[in-house]
Parts: structure tokens; C-alpha cells; sequence
């Protein structure tokens, strides 16, 4: 179907063709710009263009391609840079240097080495749907070849090198199964049933871990203001998180920190594997000065690559930064195309746009009886630090973990800037029971005992400032004094050390061994009344202690 351009509005282009369907995908112009239908009229298609529209004359033809919006899924996904619309940004930089010119369409996705295909199938087998045909050798994991849509009697199956052009089996209907297939980044891919959220998704932060754990399958958002380590908090997290895929999106980011993030993978060791970081990690580039109709589809591209790693049964983290550049696109989008403004200029739709986006996490069982999940740790970028702003608010309807960066904190050097006063974990039940097995007993009384103490120590600190320290009791100083302890010793964690990782079992050492953990346990002999340490002139209790 062919049609012109009648119309040109910013990022969004009005045309005369008929019989579109919503969210097809169409070549916009002389340039072959891509774009994707988001509104139908009686005579007119509205289309969302994701590249920048200058240059755009009326009367320049337009073209659709019979289909919505996809990315190329298969072997070569990993170890890769794309942008929001899964064109390879290494293809681009050679093709044109560093600045990417309009209408560039790389090839379709291919490894870049020659891959060997192992076959688990033969002549004859019965393949089921989602059943793996074989394995491909990627970095250090195996990538299964498993169809969602074939089912029946294998007829033939290759082995040995890949090649793009030839099917890798035949089925007795006729049927033709290729090592890639496309898949609409709007559609979540399937599966047979959800599972419960029982095992932690260790991030290597103590005040994640230990206060706040996040359980494999599950969502979390972490708003903050600006210099609150959103950044690199989320990029520690990349690094160091148990998990085996990782997908990270830089959703309207700032250029610097981009090129700062892919110099550091790129050199860095996976501390799990030993492996290089970028064996296991995609990256979605979408960086302010792209076209924002790009920034909105990013979101949709890295999850629906995340699903395909799912569904091959491996644990894969999804890291966006940040959610809020993306709800802007959402806002700049509707306003082009008129719509009724919600609260601050959002679309009236940004909640349930999040909600179905945060769906798509989960422990699933996939179609090939696999278990696999995708988690989501996703940070928000609040004006002014406001968190009653509508993106925030939308978030923590739907997430299970709330990570508030702390202003007061950041100024005060102490990171990760987490509030452990308002942030919160819906998950603490869900995997409290893995850490008491799997580490002590003594894991769920002793995080018990730390919430308390540092919101004790939170209520004295407005009594301090008021009637200053030396105006509370002994046993409130001391409580204090071991509060700011963990702090600075436990809670604190510099990114750009060796103690920017801490597993599970040396973050129990270390708590079970802190001031807090058996000094004031009830009935501590240090509290007792008349103990040495609370007596007057006390070395502990003496200024400057």
C-alpha cells in the first residue's frame, strides 16, 4: 500500500493511505524514515515518526510495510549496542561515522562470528511448541532455538555452521523454522503459567540485600533527584547482579554517562562468571539528543528482547534509566497528536501504560516447560525530587520494591543514598525464608533488629537537633552512636572499590558482627542498669568517643 504525506507536525506526519492498521510500520518520505501508525481517521492515518522529521515535504510518498513494529530475535543479540529501534550502532558508526544519518536500515541481525548449531532434535521427533530444535554456543551460555508457533513431525534438520538464508528444520507439513524470527515489541510473548516469587535476586548491595531484598521476577523503582547515584547505583547493580542475562537501557540519558557505562563494561569482569561483563549484557541506546518517538519504543524493544532470553529459561534483569525520560516521550507524543492532557501535561493513559509494562516481569514457566524470569529495576527521575509527581506515583502503584534516593544523604556522601525511613520491599516474605536457610537463622532477627534500631535513631536524631546530644540519655547516645556504626560501616558502599559487591554470606558476617546485633539485644548486659560502659565519664559515652 502506497499513500503521500498530507500533513507534517513535529514527529508526527498525517497521510491519505487507506486500509493501515494500528501500530503497522511504515517508510516515511523519499528518505524511507520509519514510522508506525498510532491513529486512524475516516480519511487519514496519523503516523509517529522515529527518526527526525526535517527535511519532510508534503506530497513525498509513504509506504507500509503490512506490519507492526518488531525486532529480529536470534543468535548475535548479545554483546551488542542498539538503539531504541534495534539498529545496530556499531553497523551505523561505519556506515556513516559518528553521527547517524536518516533512513539507515542495517542488515538483518547476525552473529559476529560464524555460530555452530547443535542439533537436540532428529528426523522424525515430534516437536512441541516452545520445545528447543538445538543450541548455538553464545558467549558463555547455550542460545536454544525454540519456535513459539510450530508444532508437528520433524521432516529434516541441519547441523554444523548457521547460515541466515536456510532453514534450520523442515516439518512434515511444510513447515520452515529459521534460527531468527521477528516479534511485535507491543505483544508480550507467552507462556504457560506465572510461578510464585520465592528466591532473591541478589544485587550485591547490603542495603538491598539485607533491608530491602528484591526477589527474581520481581520490579523495583528507585526515584531520586539529581546527584542522588541513580546512575551508578543502577550500573553497580549491572555488573554484580546474580543473574545471567542482563539487558540495560539507556532511555533519554545524557550522552556522557552512556559512553561512560560502555567504557566500563566493556573492560570489566563478570565477578560471577569470571567472563567478560558485555558477554552477558545487551544495550539499548537512546540517549536526549535522539528523536523522542525512538526513547518511547526503547522501552518496549529491550523487554521484549528480555523475554526471549526468558523463555530460553535464564534469570534476565531488565535496567532502565530512566523511566521518566520516557514518560516525557509518552507526554511530547500525546501532545502532538492532541490529545486530552491528565495531571502535569501526562496522557490520561500513563498508568495503565506502566502497568501493562510492569506485567511483563515475572517467574514464568515457559511453552517448553522451562523456568525462567525477567526482573525489572527501573529508575525515576522526579523534578525537584518531588515524588508526588505522576510518574513516581503511577510507579509505586504497581512495583514491589521502593528505593527512595536521599538527597540529604547524597550531600552527605553516604551511598547508595537509599532512605531506609521510606523506602520498602513487598518482597521481605517472599524471601526471607531462602536467606534463613540458605545463610542463618539468624538472618530475619537480626534485619529485624537493624529496622528498629535505625527507626529509633531516626526518631532521636529531631530530639538531638533540639535539645542537642548532650541532653539525652545514656542509653539513647549509645543507641545513636551504634546507629551512625552501621551506617557508615555496613549500609555505605563505595561503588568504585572492592567493596562495591557483597554477597550474601559476607553481608551476614558483617551485620552479625555489628555494634547493633548483640549490644542491644534486651537484657544486653551493656544496657544493664549500672553497666561500666554507661557509667559516667565513660571512655564510649566521652566527648569526642
Amino acid at each position: 500500500m502506497k499513500g503521500k504525506i498530507i500533513g507534517i507536525s513535529g514527529p508526527t506526519v498525517a497521510v491519505d493511505l487507506a486500509g493501515l492498521r494500528l501500530y503497522d510500520r511504515v517508510s516515511v518520505g523519499l528518505a524511507r524514515l520509519m514510522g508506525e501508525v498510532v491513529r486512524l481517521e475516516k480519511d487519514r492515518a496519523i503516523i509517529q515518526v522515529y527518526e527526525n522529521t526535517r527535511g519532510l515535504a508534503m506530497g513525498e510518498p509513504v509506504e507500509s510495510t503490512g506490519m507492526p513494529l518488531t525486532v529480529r530475535l536470534g543468535p548475535g543479540l548479545v554483546n551488542r549496542m542498539f538503539d531504541g529501534l534495534q539498529r545496530d550502532l556499531s553497523w551505523l558508526q561505519n556506515q556513516s561515522g559518528p553521527f547517524i544519518e536518516p533512513g539507515r536500515e542495517p542488515p538483518p541481525l547476525s552473529a559476529a562470528e560464524p555460530l555452530q548449531f547443535v542439533a537436540l532434535k532428529g528426523p522424525g521427533d515430534e516437536l512441541q511448541l516452545g520445545e528447543p530444535l538445538g543450541y548455538v554456543q553464545e558467549g558463555p551460555f547455550h542460545h536454544y532455538i525454540h519456535p513459539l508457533d510450530a508444532r508437528g513431525t520433524i521432516e529434516k534438520i541441519a547441523e554444523g555452521e548457521l547460515d541466515p538464508d536456510l532453514p534450520l528444520a523442515t516439518l512434515s507439513h511444510g513447515l520452515e523454522i529459521f534460527a531468527w524470527h521477528d516479534w511485535p515489541v507491543r505483544k508480550p510473548r507467552p507462556y504457560k503459567r506465572k510461578r510464585p516469587q520465592s528466591e532473591p535476586l541478589v544485587t550485591g548491595q547490603r542495603c538491598i540485600d539485607f533491608l530491602f531484598p528484591l526477589a527474581r521476577g520481581g520490579t523495583a523503582i528507585f526515584p531520586g533527584g539529581f546527584g542522588t547515584g541513580k546512575t551508578v547505583l543502577e550500573q553497580s547493580i549491572a555488573k554484580f547482579a546474580d543473574i545471567d542475562i542482563v539487558v540495560y537501557v539507556g532511555c533519554g540519558e545524557r550522552g556522557n554517562e552512556m559512553a561512560e557505562m560502555l567504557e566500563e563494561f566493556t573492560t570489566l569482569n563478570d565477578p560471577w562468571s569470571g567472563e567478560p561483563l558485555m558477554a552477558r549484557t545487551i544495550v539499548v541506546v537512546n540517549t536526549s539528543n535522539m528523536p523522542v518517538a525512538a526513547r518511547e519504543a526503547s522501552i518496549y524493544t529491550a523487554v521484549t528482547m528480555a523475554e526471549y532470553y526468558r523463555d530460553m529459561g535464564y534469570n534476565v534483569l531488565m535496567l532502565a534509566d530512566s523511566l521518566s525520560r520516557w514518560a516525557e516521550a509518552l507526554r511530547e507524543i500525546s501532545s502532538a497528536l492532541e490529545e486530552m492532557p491528565g495531571e502535569e501535561g501526562y496522557p490520561t493513559y500513563l498508568a495503565s501504560r506502566m502497568a501493562s509494562f510492569f506485567s511483563r516481569a515475572g517467574v514464568v514457566e515457559t511453552l517448553g516447560g522451562k523456568i525462567g524470569s525477567l526482573s525489572m529495576i527501573l529508575s525515576v527521575s522526579p523534578p525537584g525530587g518531588d515524588f508526588t509527581e505522576p510518574v513516581t506515583q503511577a510507579c509505586m502503584r504497581t512495583t514491589g520494591a521502593f528505593f527512595m534516593l536521599d538527597t540529604s544523604l547524597a550531600h552527605r556522601r553516604h551511598f547508595p543514598a537509599i532512605n531506609w525511613f521510606q523506602s520498602f520491599s513487598l518482597y521481605q516474605e517472599d524471601v526471607g525464608d531462602h536467606f534463613n536457610k540458605a545463610i542463618s537463622d539468624q538472618w530475619g532477627p537480626l534485619h529485624q533488629q537493624c529496622r528498629e534500631l535505625m527507626q529509633q535513631e531516626e526518631g532521636l536524631r529531631e530530639v538531638a537537633e533540639i535539645v542537642g546530644t548532650e541532653g539525652l540519655q545514656d542509653s539513647d547516645r549509645l543507641l545513636m552512636k551504634v546507629a551512625e556504626m552501621i551506617r557508615q560501616q555496613f549500609l555505605a558502599q563505595n561503588a568504585y572499590t572492592d567493596d562495591a559487591f557483597s554477597p550474601p554470606k559476607q553481608t551476614f558476617e558483617q551485620i552479625s558482627k555489628a555494634p547493633g546485633s548483640w549490644l542491644l539485644a534486651p537484657g544486653s548486659w551493656l544496657l544493664a542498669p549500672g553497666s561500666w560502659l554507661l557509667a559516667p565519664g565513660s571512655w564510649l559515652l566521652a566527648p569526642g568517643s
